[in-house]
């Protein structure tokens, strides 16, 4: 057994008095073990020097200024999958996150600053700073095409400021800003289910770099500007589209700032697996038969650990099961609220550490690659971006693709347009008629 931890501390330490007040109930770091658990799996073990175990020894040692002037803080991608571990449940990432505050906001990673005023330019909280206009004709347009181009979707809709409509969807800024085509799918099975839903003109931006640049002031103000949008349509639930921090900023932010709502604040996950339970998307796997290509699902951190737990990653599995085939399916070790993160959040992928980034990578891009697995099917675009990036950079033998995609393709509605991650085995499988 590992020595406990000394918390005896001469010098007076402004982190150690924040650490003190960030311990669990019961908890205290009297109780550290110092077992290395939360270094053992942290992909940011070694980045820059540090790992969660020696940073947080050097907190209780006083040191504060190695501390906060060390770009490891911007390493860690806030995971939690070392509290996770930790027998004491000791909030690493929290206190990451109050170190980040630390930093002079100007000095903060110029990437995830940028994205975090440019949410604040309009009334979109778009981190690409889309306005309203803007995103409405790209909406339009997109949604025309469709009706005019593709037999049976003639009555295809995407309703814009709908009063009294059930869903508010958040949407996240790269697609209509730069592949408008990949918002289809994701119309297609909404219109299938017949969902009563609708975007708002101003507060869609489904992404909140505030949240990463530990900017609790302009976290809490995108959030609420969002949720009041919500409200004054009248729907009831803020659905959240295939991205994970932007689900984690809206559900964690209006626990952390005491945003009064009525709005049930939900992922899209559960969702396609409730419909698909209730016969509305029937999903099938026939066109796998013979194919038999492979799968494996990345778990969200934000989605999975943090916020809804391991039903969502079920839910996960039994939609890309029904899919593509059981036999078709192979789970990554570990996996559900213990996988790893792959990097792409906390702001990593626009913080400019990018060779800290693809070297964080590399336990999942080892998990992918043992599975053998032919496409990485990932609810989140954070994860997406990374994950794709990683085989790119690694000149990987796999694809990464959108839950929306995987559920289309499976229905036969997933035009060719629609297709830009599938390799060359599945662009022209499956394709509807014209």
């Amino acid at each position: 057994m590992g020595k406990t931890l000394s918390i005896t501390n001469t010098n007076k330490s402004v982190l150690f008095e924040k650490v003190k007040k960030m311990m669990p109930e019961n908890s205290n770091l009297n109780l550290c073990l110092t077992c290395g658990a939360c270094s053992s799996g942290c992909p940011a073990t070694g980045l820059a020097d540090m790992d969660p175990r020696k940073f947080l020894h050097m907190i209780t040692l006083g040191m504060d200024k190695e501390i906060t002037n060390h770009p490891w803080v911007w390493m860690c991608s806030l995971c939690q999958r070392c509290t996770y571990v930790c027998p004491m449940k000791i909030n690493i990432a929290g206190i990451v996150y109050e170190i980040r505050k630390l930093w002079p906001r100007d000095e903060r990673p110029k990437g995830i600053l940028s994205s975090c005023d440019m949410a604040l330019r309009n009334d979109s909280c778009s981190a690409m700073g889309t306005p309203p206009d803007d995103f409405i004709f790209v909406v339009e347009d997109v949604a025309e095409e469709v009706r005019e181009t593709q037999p049976g979707w003639e009555n295809l809709e995407a309703p814009m400021d709908k009063k009294g409509a059930h869903f508010f969807l958040s949407q996240n800024s790269r697609e209509p800003v730069t592949e408008p085509d990949e918002m289809i799918p994701l119309w297609k099975i909404l219109n299938i289910v017949g969902a009563d839903w609708t975007y708002g003109s101003t507060g869609w931006g489904g992404e909140n770099y505030c949240m990463f640049l530990a900017d609790d002031e302009n976290w809490k103000k995108t959030t609420e500007y969002s949720i009041r949008k919500a409200e004054d349509l009248g729907c009831k639930v803020y659905l959240n589209t295939e991205c994970g921090h932007a689900t984690y900023a809206i559900w964690q932010g209006a626990k952390r700032f005491d945003i009064k709502t009525d709005l049930k604040l939900d992922p899209i996950v559960p969702y396609y697996a409730k419909w698909i339970r209730e016969g509305k998307l029937k999903v099938n796997s026939d066109w796998n038969r013979d194919l038999k290509i492979k799968f494996t699902v990345q778990d969200p951190c934000q989605q999975v650990r943090k916020s809804f737990g391991d039903p969502l990653a079920d839910d996960l599995r039994f939609i890309i099961k029904l899919c593509v085939g059981e036999e078709n399916f192979i789970d990554m070790t570990p996996n559900y609220s213990n996988n790893f993160c792959c990097g792409g959040g906390g702001g990593f992928l626009q913080s400019g550490y990018n060779k800290e980034r693809f070297q964080f990578g590399k336990l999942k891009l080892d998990q992918i690659i043992t599975t053998k697995a032919d496409y990485c099917v990932t609810p989140c675009h954070n994860c997406h971006a990374q994950i794709h990036e990683l085989a790119e950079h690694n000149k990987a033998n796999y694809h990464t693709i959108h839950l929306w995609t995987l559920i289309c393709l499976s229905l036969g509605i997933l035009a060719e347009n629609e297709r830009e991650y599938l390799g060359e085995d599945l662009v022209k499988v499956n394709l509807p008629e014209i």
